[in-house]
This record gives C-alpha cells, structure tokens and sequence, in this order.
C-alpha cells in the first residue's frame, strides 16, 4: 500500500502523460521519466538505480496507454497499419537489444545524461517543426524494418514510446502529421513489450531494488500511473484531431527542454 501523497503524485503523472500519449503520439515517456526519477530518490533509491527504474517504469505504462490511444485513433481510421507491420519486427530486435543487454551495463548517470541530450535535441525538432521535401516517401520493407530497429533500441535507452524518434521519421516521409502520430500510437505496444520483458528479465539480480520491484521496473507506480493514464489517452487522441497541434508542439518542446536540463543535471551530479 502506497502512502496517499505518493499515490497523488503518481495520478497526476498518470492524467497529464496519458493525454500527451493520445495527443502527440509520444508514449509520454519523456516527461515520465525525469518525475519517476526525483520520487524514486526521495524514497531513497540510489541515483544510478532511479534512473532504470524510471526509465523501465515508464516504459511499463505504455504497454496500456498505447492500447487505449490506439483504440481511438483507430476509430477514426488514422493508423496506417501497413507502416505498423513493416516498422514492428525492427522494432521488436532493436528494443530487446536496448533493454536486455546494453541497458544493463551502462551506468544510470550516462543514461540520464543520453535522455537529457536527445530529449533536447527531440525538442528543438519538434519546436523548429521543418517540412520535408515533398518528393520524400517511405523506404521499402528493408529500409523500414531498420528505421524500426533504431526507433526500437532509442526507445529501450530512455523509455519513451518512440514517438520522438517514429513521428519524425513518419513526416519527413511525407506521411501526414495525424497519421504519423496515431501510427506512433500503436507502433507503443510493441516498443513497451520488448523493452519490458528486457527490464524484467536483466534485473532480476540487482541489488538494492526497492519494495514493489519486479526487475527495474516499479509495481506501484506503474499500476497507478497505468490506471490514470487509460483514462486521459483516449482525450488527447480526440484532441489531437480537433486542436492545432504545431502549437501545442512548441509548447510541449519549451517543457521538455526544462525536463531535459534536470536529467542531464542529475547525470552531471551522479
């Protein structure tokens, strides 16, 4: 049982990373992960130990607010399903390489420091927000399956569902920016299951895990944050297709530079 501050914070985190989920396709693992970071130290976790557990834990909740923003995404027939099945096999390897064997070995202040970096440079993307050349197209299923590759272990590093790197990716190929998003959606499902049973399986021998562990990942908040979390994901899907999203894009970038500079401070600091 958590104590009811704590299961506060969790919620809150929960609401706003769900609808972000639904909005913007970003599995809401980039503004997850520094907040799991600083509750976890304040209940003592060591430094090095917060950052996994944070990155692992966020990831946990995407298996279920990809599930929930898909669904509406889906109804308004936004996913391009034919993207999803070229990217996923990629994406599988690529995350299982991240999460089961160089997750494991790389220290907890390189990570935050990796997050802060390209958390930074995700956001001057998605501020600056650059058209591509409109001759652009997707590669072929080769091309494809290895563009899912790096999305896969990029994700598996910092914990994010992979919009920040899939999206992107999608708009530069000319694919329209609410298909992209609502494809990111569901490419989440299988990002989160292969990094998961990474961080399940590597640290089931890691010392000094605290109450609530299954591996690096953290039960109690992944079951708090996930509850919340399916609940404001089909919102931000909905709102996505009703609000101006560049703006909203900027905003969210001139946030996500903030939550960077505190991981790379924390990985500074460690």
């Amino acid at each position: 049982m958590i104590e009811p501050l704590l299961a506060a914070e969790l919620a809150l985190l929960g609401l706003g990373t769900g609808f972000l989920a639904g909005l913007l396709g970003i599995g809401g693992g980039m503004l997850m992960v520094p907040f799991l970071t600083y509750i976890l130290g304040q209940r003592m976790v060591a430094p090095d130990l917060a950052v996994k557990m944070a990155i692992a834990t966020s990831m946990a909740t995407i298996v279920f607010t990809s599930v929930s923003s898909v669904r509406a995404h889906h109804r308004r027939g936004a996913v391009r399903w034919d993207l999803v099945l070229r990217l996923a096999p990629g994406i599988v390897l690529g995350g299982l390489l991240a999460s089961l064997g160089v997750f494991a070995l790389l220290k907890g202040a390189f990570l935050a420091i990796f997050f802060g970096l390209f958390v930074s440079f995700s956001a001057v993307q998605m501020f600056l927000d650059k058209k591509p050349a409109p001759s652009r197209q997707m590669p072929g299923t080769g091309g494809q399956i290895a563009a899912g590759g790096v999305i896969g272990f990029l994700s598996g590093l910092v914990g994010a569902g992979g919009g920040f790197v899939s999206v992107p990716f999608m708009t530069w190929c000319n694919v329209p920016i609410h298909n992209a998003v609502a494809t990111s959606a569901a490419l989440g499902f299988p990002i989160a299951l292969a990094n998961v049973a990474g961080y399940v399986l590597g640290g089931q021998s890691v010392a000094g895990l605290p109450p609530g562990a299954f591996g690096y990942v953290w039960l109690p908040g992944l079951a708090a944050i996930a509850v919340c979390s399916v609940l404001t994901a089909p919102l931000g899907a909905r709102a996505a297709h009703a609000l101006p999203v560049r703006q909203l894009k900027r905003t969210f970038a001139c946030l996500l530079l903030g939550l960077a500079a505190y991981m790379l401070w924390k990985g500074l600091s460690a």
